[in-house]
């Protein structure tokens, strides 16, 4: 990953302007809760994209395929020709989504993959339990301090529980941390620790790495 490419910012401008499609909130999920400044599923949605809103950059081949898989998935009336070119400016570390140089050889391999799926079926995706609406007033330490507070109602602390708060913490700027993340949720270190997987645990290094970075 290069220093660099890291510091670019995303031309989202491209998307807007092509009325691409890159955050989608759930359709057919219903929320437990709803406030002024959002919706709170106690059992969490799949249904919930939410592309680029987080400074990470795409760092990983895997990651790549998945936002394009998304893009395909949330934008069915383009054909190949627009989606390919769409899929050749994310993959373009001048345009700010990526962190790394793709091959073209490879890259054309993950567009026609991701081409080939089944639209009908939604493409994996993080459970979501707090989505904040995309206008309300509250800045990031508010929304960090009420995702906390929601989710420490439960007393079960999952996997994408301790992510939505690593993304939430990096996008104010702060080093992620287990006793940070700990303090949020309202449980100890070693429940962190217990519901970290190995995948969870490098994506804190990296996002702490992106943070460093800008």
């Amino acid at each position: 990953m290069s220093h660099n490419y890291v510091s670019i910012p995303r031309y989202l401008y491209y998307l807007n302007k092509r009325r691409i499609v890159y955050r989608r909130n759930p359709i057919t999920d219903k929320p437990t809760l709803e406030f002024e400044y959002g919706k709170f599923y106690e059992d969490g949605t799949y249904e919930c994209y939410d592309l680029f809103r987080s400074k990470a950059k795409i760092t990983t081949y895997k990651s790549l395929k998945w936002h394009l898989l998304v893009l395909w998935y949330l934008n069915p009336k383009l054909d190949m020709d627009e989606f390919t070119k769409l899929a050749e400016t994310i993959a373009n570390y001048k345009y700010g989504f990526i962190a790394f140089d793709i091959p073209p050889e490879l890259l054309k391999r993950i567009i026609y993959d991701v081409s080939m799926c089944d639209l009908e079926e939604p493409p994996k995706n993080k459970l979501r339990k707090v989505i904040f609406n995309d206008y309300c007033s509250l800045n990031l330490s508010e929304k960090l301090t009420i995702v906390g507070q929601l989710i420490g109602r439960s007393k079960r602390i999952h996997e994408d529980d301790i992510y939505q708060c690593m993304l939430d913490i990096n996008d104010m700027g702060k080093r992620i941390t287990i006793n940070r993340l700990a303090g949020l949720l309202d449980c100890s270190a070693r429940t962190i620790h217990r519901n970290m997987s190995y995948e969870l645990k490098k994506e804190k290094e990296l996002l702490n790495q992106s943070n460093e970075k800008i």
